[in-house]
């Protein structure tokens, strides 16, 4: 038994026992995070350098694509670490530092995506306004306003998590430093205030989700009443990433959050915290840039005048 006052450390989870399966995933990481890089840097570059970018859509866009460069370099580098130097630990403040970040970047992400559906709703079913109501001042405070509500959920959440007693050692069963872990460590009935928070969290990821799925409702509903099937495939065009950025996002992390306890397990729980922390930072440039003409032509006019 310990508590969290005698702490100094925690013990991450492992990738993996054999030395060559810990070697080849810190090159499957070190793949997946210079892909990260370079795609998000490249969206940020030729959004903020081309001037005929500079719209509501591609504004979130790189606010997107700055979440997705801070979400994984929060955790991917100390996974890496540890599979090179076959080692496990976190310091404390570390671990604090970690969880902290990831809930921010992982936080503003999802809001967001919740800010880019309104400008896709207002774009299609509202054109005549879309000037109007989405002006460069309305799209500030909006990305803001996400940034923030992200700061204060991290901020809440990592407070709340780092009080509690911890009872049940300093072994945490996953990769990084993540909340229900430390759920699973801490005393019985004193995480109460962290779940009082959690709970808060929820109905707020699942109003953003409601308003996704009524705002895309009503926007396939324009789409389908365009007569020509040219506006039609641009209407579906310019909604179809952010559509696959959404389902890829919420479906792995609510499947990952609010699965049944009765399917859980280290090995399952693993490859879903995978899936929506370090897969999608390196899949959203891709899914963007290849159906965006707007943004090909400005990453090809960008390298162009480089090399």
């Amino acid at each position: 038994m310990s508590n969290s006052s005698s702490i100094r450390h925690f013990l991450l989870l492992a990738l993996a026992d054999m030395r060559q399966l810990q070697l080849l995933h810190f090159c499957l990481l070190l793949a997946i995070s210079l892909a990260a890089l370079l795609g998000n840097g490249l969206i940020i570059n030729a959004i903020a350098c081309s001037h005929h970018l500079h719209t509501p859509m591609f504004f979130f866009l790189l606010n997107l694509a700055l979440s997705d460069l801070g979400s994984i370099c929060t955790t991917v580098p100390k996974t890496m670490h540890n599979s090179l130097w076959d080692t496990s630990t976190i310091s404390y403040s570390g671990c604090a530092a970690q969880l902290f970040s990831f809930l921010f970047f992982i936080s503003a992400e999802y809001f967001l995506l919740t800010v880019m559906c309104y400008d896709r709703y207002v774009s299609i079913c509202k054109p005549l306004h879309y000037g109007t109501l989405l002006g460069s001042r309305a799209c500030a405070h909006m990305a803001a306003a996400a940034w923030a509500s992200a700061f204060l959920n991290a901020l809440l959440h990592t407070a709340s998590t780092f009080t509690l007693p911890l009872c049940h050692g300093n072994a945490l069963g996953q990769f990084f430093c993540e909340i229900p872990q430390f759920l699973k460590l801490s005393c019985s009935k004193s995480y109460l205030r962290e779940l009082g928070v959690s709970v808060f969290t929820t109905f707020l990821a699942f109003g953003c989700f409601v308003f996704m799925v009524l705002s895309y409702v009503q926007i396939f509903r324009a789409v389908l009443r365009i007569p020509s099937e040219q506006g039609r495939h641009k209407a579906f065009s310019t909604c179809l990433p952010h559509l696959a950025v959404i389902s890829l996002f919420v479906s792995t992390s609510f499947f990952a959050y609010l699965k049944p306890p009765s399917i859980s397990s280290p090995s399952l729980d693993l490859a879903l915290s995978v899936l929506y922390s370090v897969v999608p930072p390196a899949l959203n440039p891709l899914i963007y840039s290849l159906r965006n003409q707007k943004l090909k032509d400005a990453l090809r006019k960008m390298m162009t005048s480089c090399f």
